[in-house]
C-alpha cells in the first residue's frame, strides 16, 4: 500500500468514477484500475463497485475512506510545514466559506487580509455548511466558515459571530415593512423552510423552534431546498420565510422583498470557523484565523426600512 494507491482511491470517490480520476491524475484507466485492485488485494475486501452512475463505495470502502483521507491530509500538512521552514509557499491560505456569507463583512475581512498581506495567496472556495466541514476534514482547505458549529472529533469549531434572521415577505404583503406585535396574525400565511436534516443544528430546526416559541407551531410549512428558490417564491407572493439578512441585500434594495418586524420571531444564527484539530496551519492561515475570529458579521450594506407599529 502506498500514497499513490490512496490518492487514486480517494480521487475516484471524490470525482465519481475511474475515467474522471484518470483524467485528473494524468494516468490511463487501466493503470487506475490496477492500483485499486492492488489496494483491494492488500485489504482483502472490495472497496468500489461500478454502477450506471459511476463508482460506488462498498461497506468496506466507506469504512476505509476517512482513514485514507486523513493520511493524505497529514502528508499535505507535513509538506506545508517543511516548505514554511524553507520559505516556500508559506503564505498560501486555503479557505471554504458558505456562499451566502459572501454578502457580509466576513468577505470584507478577507479582502482586507489580502490587501495587507501581499505575500499571502488566498485560495477561496464556496460551498454549503456541510460541504465546508467535509472540505476541512479532508484537508482540501485549511479553514472553513459556516453556519452553526461542527461537533466532529477531528475538527476544532469556534463561534466567531452571528447573523440576524428576519421575516421576509413580498412587497405586496399586508404587513410589508411594518412592525407586527401579534405573530398569530401570520398564522394564515404559507411559510417556507429548508428540508429537515439529521443535524439538530440546521436552519430548518432553528426555524421550527422559532415558530414554536412564537405560538406558530401549527402553521403550514412548505419545504423548499434552496434559499434562492425561497426568495423567488416569496417575491411571487407564494409565502413568507425566516432568512439570513445577508442574502436579502439586493432584493431589499430594489424593493421586491420586504421584512416584517416581529419580535417573538427575531433570532440569530451562529457563524463558526473550523480547522482540523491536528492539521498544520501556515503563518498566513493563523493570521487570518485571528483576524476573522474578531469580526462582527452583518450585511455589507444594510438597507433601512421605515416601520409602522401595528
Amino acid at each position: 500500500m502506498n500514497l499513490h494507491d490512496l490518492e487514486t482511491f480517494v480521487s475516484i470517490v471524490r470525482l465519481g468514477g475511474v475515467t474522471r480520476a484518470a483524467r485528473q491524475l494524468h494516468r490511463s484507466q487501466p493503470a487506475i484500475t490496477r492500483r485499486i485492485k492492488l489496494l483491494e488485494d492488500q485489504l482483502r475486501a472490495p472497496l468500489l463497485v461500478r454502477g450506471r452512475s459511476g463508482a460506488v463505495l462498498t461497506e468496506a470502502g466507506r469504512a476505509f475512506l476517512p482513514y485514507a483521507e486523513t493520511v493524505l491530509a497529514s502528508i499535505k500538512d507535513g509538506t506545508q510545514a517543511v516548505q514554511a521552514l524553507q520559505g516556500g509557499h508559506h503564505g498560501t491560505v486555503t479557505i471554504a466559506i458558505v456562499g451566502t456569507l459572501a454578502g457580509t463583512t466576513v468577505v470584507q475581512q478577507l479582502r482586507h487580509f489580502s490587501a495587507t498581506h501581499a505575500d499571502a495567496r488566498l485560495d477561496l472556495r464556496t460551498a454549503n455548511s456541510f460541504e465546508v466541514s467535509d472540505m476541512v476534514r479532508r484537508g482540501e482547505v485549511s479553514l472553513g466558515i459556516r453556519y452553526f458549529g461542527d461537533a466532529s472529533p477531528e475538527l476544532a469549531s469556534r463561534q466567531i459571530s452571528e447573523e440576524r434572521l428576519v421575516v421576509v415577505c413580498s412587497a405586496q404583503h399586508r404587513w410589508a415593512g411594518k412592525r407586527l406585535r401579534q405573530p398569530e396574525k401570520l398564522r394564515g400565511d404559507q411559510w417556507l423552510s429548508l428540508p429537515m436534516t439529521r443535524h439538530r443544528d440546521s436552519f430548518a430546526h432553528l426555524v421550527a423552534r422559532q415558530l414554536t416559541s412564537a405560538g406558530l407551531d401549527d402553521v403550514s410549512v412548505m419545504t423548499i431546498d434552496s434559499m434562492t428558490a425561497q426568495k423567488r417564491l416569496i417575491e411571487a407572493g407564494i409565502g413568507i420565510a425566516l432568512l439570513p439578512e445577508s442574502i436579502l441585500h439586493e432584493e431589499l434594495r430594489v424593493g421586491t422583498l420586504r421584512t416584517i418586524n416581529v419580535s417573538p420571531l427575531q433570532t440569530t444564527v451562529p457563524i463558526h470557523v473550523l480547522c482540523r484539530k491536528n492539521g498544520y496551519l501556515t503563518g498566513a492561515s493563523r493570521t487570518l484565523l485571528a483576524l476573522i475570529s474578531n469580526v462582527s458579521v452583518h450585511p455589507s450594506n444594510r438597507p433601512r426600512q421605515r416601520r409602522k407599529q401595528k
